[in-house]
């Protein structure tokens, strides 16, 4: 049964890749990072042992993660600039990984400053992609630690679900099964 879901995963992830669910809009932008709660030595972000993640949401629309190998600019501002338009409207927190997004062209660039314990002015708000983290944590909690190498296909089942709630996943999934069957040897 675990090798079938595994391989469902497998195709929700091929599935979640194909589709562009971003591009102009309001877009939230946040990094995440999961793994053990309690990790000895550093902590924080960059805390050893954790799997810094890169999401970004379209408000009202849909969700997109990537896992990074870390947070910094060079890492995440490929990701903004394929999957943001760059009339977007674009929402982050005070990291200094987002103090660029102006040189490459985002002129509508908002900050929310949780250190100074803003977390929401007017529309200035990161809540979306928050509330998307807090899902995501509380599912993957269920399985009790999730090797790292199929950490990919349930943080992509994560973005599925989100991206389709409303929807009859059901019918979904049998839909995707059946243009893309699966590969079970």
């Amino acid at each position: 049964i675990n090798k079938i879901f595994d391989k469902i995963r497998e195709q929700i992830a091929l599935e979640c890749e194909r589709c562009s669910p971003l591009k102009k809009g309001e877009i939230e932008l946040d990094e995440s990072y999961f793994g053990a709660k309690r990790v000895r030595g550093k902590r924080g972000r960059g805390a050893q042992g954790k799997i810094p993640v890169f999401g970004m949401l379209k408000r009202g629309g849909k969700v997109y993660t990537q896992i990074v190998k870390n947070c910094s600019m060079n890492e995440i501002m490929p990701i903004i600039m394929k999957k943001a338009d760059l009339e977007s409207v674009v929402y982050t927190d005070g990291f200094k990984a987002y103090d660029g997004l102006a040189d490459y062209g985002y002129k509508r660039h908002y900050r929310i400053k949780h250190s100074a314990n803003e977390f929401a002015i007017g529309r200035n708000h990161i809540n979306g992609i928050e509330n998307f983290w807090g899902l995501c944590k509380v599912r993957l909690n269920r399985f009790r630690g999730i090797h790292k190498h199929k950490f990919y296909y349930h943080l992509k089942e994560c973005e599925f679900r989100y991206n389709n709630r409303g929807n009859k996943i059901y019918f979904i999934l049998l839909n995707l099964i059946r243009n893309h069957p699966l590969k079970l040897s």
